[in-house]
């Protein structure tokens, strides 16, 4: 599936069509290059779920939690800055992916062979006007 972000002031519906896709998955994987606009995504998926905390990349956290109005929790994953898997295990990575609440991550090659054989990869490419395309590979 795919759905286009023809600007920033649209991205609210992206979010909505891309929360109507999710189905009863709950791991994705946001592949896309340094920009590209994944933690922007990603915000906007979260406001559209009813969070109304702060949302901001967790590059130094590696993991933000927040919570939707009715009380879903949702994770935040940013795996840039880990330069080894073993980072993963020691914050405990099964305790997230396999806790059935949302889960989006960034920068999910650094972590691929983790990740549950159930996750949903999510692309997100730059168009030559400045439009974005997301594509979810289910």
């Amino acid at each position: 599936m795919n759905i286009k972000i023809e600007s920033l002031d649209k991205i609210d519906e992206a979010a909505i069509a891309f929360i109507e896709a999710m189905g009863d998955n709950t791991v994705f994987a946001f592949h896309g290059e340094m920009g590209a606009g994944k933690t922007t995504f990603i915000k906007a998926i979260c406001e559209n779920l009813g969070v109304s905390d702060t949302i901001n990349s967790p590059t130094f956290a590696i993991v933000n939690e927040y919570r939707s109005d009715s009380g879903e929790l949702i994770y935040h994953f940013d795996f840039y800055r880990m330069n080894k898997i073993e980072e993963a295990f020691d914050f405990g990575y099964e305790d997230y992916f396999y806790s059935g609440s949302l889960c989006f991550i960034e920068w999910p090659e650094k972590v691929e062979s983790l990740l549950p054989n159930d996750t949903v990869n999510v692309d997100i490419k730059v168009l030559e006007d400045g439009s974005r395309v997301v594509t979810l590979d289910s």
